[in-house]
């Protein structure tokens, strides 16, 4: 839940200070950087807003947003098949 609410603010800051000229790029590469960092190669899809060369279309879809809510329960699905009391596995 936390990564989601880190997730949120990245985009918040996308679409308002990520949207200044000559600052898009970097802020971008940032994003993606932190993104792979808590997600893993899921986080690589924060990368296609580089492919915006004008810095102004990425910042309506919030990537990062939608990469934490895809990611959300997939560690509590491992524990959950984990459980020692069940007969399959």
């Amino acid at each position: 839940m936390a990564k989601l609410a880190v997730a949120v603010i990245f985009d918040i800051l996308d679409f308002t200070i990520g949207r200044i000229p000559g600052f898009e790029l970097a802020f971008d590469i940032v994003l993606g950087l932190a993104a792979v960092v808590m997600w893993g190669w899921a986080g690589l899809f924060a990368f296609w807003e580089i492919a915006d060369p004008t810095g102004q279309i990425d910042g309506f879809v919030p990537t990062l947003t939608l990469i934490a809510l895809s990611q959300m329960g997939k560690g509590q699905k491992k524990s959950a098949r984990a459980d020692p009391n069940d007969p399959a596995g």
